[in-house]
């Protein structure tokens, strides 16, 4: 991509972002909380409350620099800027996702604070010991080689380093539904067992501190869960990045009540 059609692609999809953010009622003209749009910005499984769920888990402190992989719109690395106020690298396949994080991160104040890059989990471009935390949510499902994302994982991280993160792992049964958030086809879909994530993590040099199967919290959350209280801007932002939102995440839900897949989240550290 040359550098014309880079600066199209970036004015295209901040003025997506804009609009979205001016039709649910945001004025952009003045700084913004990520608290306040964070239903735009954490869309992942349990939204911004299983953010907070995590870093309430971990022991992330101010000051810590932290690797949010797989970031998308780095909602969850504008959190750890602001509370407890860390250092974030955020790194995501696509491009789209990133130029939204970056437009996000000057809106909410916080660019100072966190690194956008483009790039591979398999092959992350930062030194061994570089990180004391590296945060994941809902990226692995994508992602065919786990042994190769754990092994940089515990690469990038210092000694003592803290991994922290959410994923949907393989159930009882096949998964049969689709389409689904993280894959359109079953060609696309690479959930293991929660049992051969801890085995590989373990493999990796990781050790477990915390390991929970939270799918019948997260089940509960959606049963209680009042629509009067879900804002007009999810699906506005999702849909700016996300075709077919709607069957998707209805195909997720009935995989998770049938068994098919399963939700976990877990605090493992670097030997």
């Amino acid at each position: 991509m040359d550098s014309l059609e880079e600066h199209y692609l970036v004015q295209d999809i901040e003025a997506r972002i804009l609009d979205a953010l001016h039709a649910a009622g945001f004025d952009t003209t003045q700084p913004l909380s990520p608290e306040k749009f964070a239903p735009l910005d954490h869309f992942h499984t349990g939204g911004y409350p299983s953010s907070l769920r995590l870093l309430d888990l971990s022991q992330i402190q101010a000051g810590d620099r932290v690797l949010d992989l797989g970031a998308g719109l780095a909602g969850p690395a504008r959190m750890l800027a602001a509370s407890p106020g860390c250092r974030v690298d955020c790194i995501d396949f696509s491009p789209d996702y990133c130029i939204g994080a970056n437009l996000l991160n000057r809106l909410t104040g916080l660019e100072d604070k966190i690194n956008v890059h483009v790039g591979s989990a398999l092959d992350l471009p930062f030194p061994d010991n570089s990180f004391d935390a590296v945060w994941m949510q809902n990226v692995g499902m994508n992602i065919e080689n786990k042994q190769k994302l754990y092994a940089e994982i515990y690469r990038v991280l210092k000694s003592n380093g803290q991994f922290v993160f959410q994923e949907m792992t393989a159930g009882d049964s096949a998964t049969s539904y689709f389409p689904l958030p993280w894959a359109t086809h079953p060609s696309d879909n690479f959930l293991i067992s929660s049992e051969e994530m801890h085995s590989i993590l373990s493999e990796s040099g990781l050790v477990a501190e915390f390991f929970e199967d939270a799918s019948d919290t997260q089940l509960n959350f959606k049963s209680n869960k009042d629509e009067s209280e879900v804002s007009p801007q999810v699906q506005l932002s999702l849909s700016t990045y996300v075709g077919n939102l709607a069957q998707k995440a209805e195909n997720s839900t009935r995989s998770l009540v049938e068994g098919q897949i399963r939700f976990v989240r877990g605090v493992f550290r670097a030997k």
